[in-house]
């Protein structure tokens, strides 16, 4: 086991600040840990996945599905009930890095999705096969978060362990563990609109910054004792504009 965990934010798709991040990270001591959401909405969502599924294949690193690679996998399945939804939620992004610009023009969402797991079923396989959550020491590294009226937190919906917002947000914290979570923009979480710090209460950290809108990554350093370093890099790059 490694001396320490370095967990990075939601990246969706901006592969420059993922790479910039990366810089970062020393793979001999700390554990990688990508808190899901690498796709859709930013720049480049098909390297970012590459990307992270080499991290994990060649380094050992740890890749917990979000909600985006959720709803990803749910257009693939189901692409003409999904695909207006997805879109909605940034993942033209993701398909055009995928196959090519302007699908929508030549081709159905069945199409799209087809062409996709022909062209890359090793990667949907991996997708598919993400983890929910990691444990490491007194650390419990989620996407969204888990339901705080369970007795045992373990008893999550796999739904809840990638969607979950303000029950877990405003519930007390009873599981004996500092959960460290993504999924909810940090202003929005201080409902400031602005604050891109971490977020902290009651033993819960919301690590991300809202890179995509223009906000910042986070990449933070964990000892078994502590959190001994928030790396931010902010987004002076691509911001999503809703537009596709």
């Amino acid at each position: 086991m490694k001396q320490e965990v370095f967990v990075i934010g939601d990246i969706h798709g901006q592969i420059q600040l993922f790479n910039e991040m990366l810089t970062k990270w020393q793979p001999e001591t700390q554990q990688l840990i990508l808190i899901g959401d690498l796709g859709d909405r930013g720049e480049d969502p098909k390297a970012c996945f590459l990307l992270a599924k080499k991290l994990v294949k060649e380094q050992g690193g740890i890749y917990l599905k979000g909600n985006h690679e959720d709803l990803f996998l749910r257009f693939l399945d189901n692409p003409e009930d999904y695909y207006q939804n997805y879109c909605l939620n940034g993942g033209m992004r993701t398909l055009e890095s995928l196959l090519h610009s302007g699908l929508d023009d030549e081709y159905s969402p069945t199409e799209m999705s087809m062409m996709i797991k022909s062209h890359y079923p090793d990667l949907v396989e991996f997708l598919k096969g993400l983890p929910l959550y990691f444990e490491w020491h007194q650390y419990l590294f989620v996407h969204a978060g888990v339901d705080l009226t369970k007795s045992d937190w373990k008893k999550t919906t796999d739904y809840d362990f990638m969607w979950i917002r303000a029950p877990f947000h405003e519930g007390k914290n009873m599981t004996g563990k500092v959960i460290v979570f993504g999924h909810t923009i940090t202003p929005a979480l201080y409902g400031d609109n602005v604050t891109t710090d971490l977020w902290k209460s009651d033993d819960k950290i919301g690590i991300d910054g809202g890179a995509v809108y223009g906000g910042a990554l986070h990449g933070v350093i964990f000892s078994p004792e502590k959190l001994e370093q928030d790396i931010s890099i902010k987004n002076t790059g691509y911001v999503w504009d809703g537009s596709i």
